[in-house]
């Protein structure tokens, strides 16, 4: 067993256990405050007190039907992209790898843009589906010599994204206005005002999704050291990585459908807090769930708050967009990365 593959069985020296549970509950926290902000606040005033003891006033309905809806869609949206993205990122050894980069976006993109077009409403039925098709094309074409290559998935992705981006493009061309603009919203990235059913729907897939992400991060730190070290500890790589691939395409597929495409929240999450906890996956994979749950939520606390300003609602993809591009390239500069520093060795 080599030096690297010995030192990966152990959890991160920067924390120690009591460290890191300190730190998921301070995440935890961070995650139930940005929950009742949002919820609390709008671009509409309201009484909280009313809201919570009059169920018949306006303030109840705003309250109880609109914001804490959408506020618990942000949190289930979020923990799917910051989890996934940093499972990925773990998985292709690249600090810059995106959630969407196995096709899923592309997949749900084009799913979503053909029911608007088509006018068969249930969007976000189609979305889950052209998600989980190019995610049944990545790991096929991922599959080289009988084996699960990443990088091969990886490429099989980038190359469906690209040809889903021309088939958006030309339905964009032919349809009519009005669907254009409903297309165009979509894409954006927008939350929605989902019923209980579909929040209870989104939200158990996503704990089975991330619980499977997690249950694997202790095998997911040896995939990380190479083939031949993981196997010799005992790792079956390819089932391992084909079980990690699935859960982390079926848990952005399940939020890309609810939300459309929102980007930066899992790639910044991650790598931000991966240069303070290490690479521990057993560690870092909660945390960005927890952390990419708050992001989002402010995120969309945000664009609500900016109605008063534009006079209109901002996608809540732009915002992070907005937000999360100029950071990460102050991230970047202040660490003057190499091109040698965007991969593990």
């Amino acid at each position: 067993m080599s030096q690297s593959a010995q030192a990966a069985v152990e959890l991160s020296p920067r924390f120690t256990f009591g460290r890191a549970a300190g730190l998921i509950f301070a995440l935890a926290c961070l995650v139930s405050v940005s929950f009742a902000v949002s919820a609390r606040f709008g671009e509409q005033s309201i009484s909280l007190s009313t809201a919570l003891s009059d169920s018949a006033s306006t303030d109840a309905a705003i309250f109880w039907s609109l914001r804490v809806p959408r506020a618990l869609l942000a949190l289930i949206v979020g923990a799917a992209l910051g989890a996934s993205g940093a499972t990925l990122q773990g998985l292709l050894r690249n600090p810059l790898a995106d959630p969407f980069v196995l096709g899923v976006s592309g997949g749900a993109a084009l799913g979503a843009t053909l029911a608007i077009a088509a006018g068969l409403g249930a969007t976000w039925f189609f979305a889950f589906a052209g998600s989980v098709a190019a995610t049944a094309l990545a790991l096929t074409g991922g599959r080289v010599q009988g084996r699960n290559s990443p990088y091969a998935s990886l490429l099989t992705g980038v190359i469906f994204n690209a040809f889903a981006a021309a088939a958006i493009t030309s339905v964009k061309a032919l349809v009519m206005p009005e669907k254009l603009g409903e297309i165009l919203y979509w894409l954006a990235g927008t939350l929605g005002y989902e019923s209980a059913g579909a929040l209870s729907l989104a939200a158990a897939l996503q704990v089975v999704a991330i619980g499977v992400m997690w249950v694997y991060a202790g095998k997911l730190n040896l995939l990380m050291l190479g083939d031949d070290d993981a196997a010799s500890l005992g790792v079956s790589v390819s089932a391992a990585r084909l079980t990690i691939l699935l859960a982390a395409s079926l848990s952005v597929a399940g939020a890309v459908a609810l939300s459309g495409l929102i980007g930066f929240v899992g790639l910044i999450v991650p790598h931000v807090l991966r240069l303070c906890l290490g690479p521990d996956q057993r560690l870092l994979i909660p945390c960005s769930a927890l952390g990419g749950a708050a992001f989002l939520v402010f995120s969309d606390l945000l664009t609500r708050m900016l109605f008063t300003v534009f006079h209109a609602e901002l996608p809540v993809g732009v915002v992070t967009g907005l937000l999360g591009g100029p950071f990460f390239l102050v991230l970047l500069h202040r660490r003057r990365l190499s091109a040698a520093d965007l991969y593990w060795s």
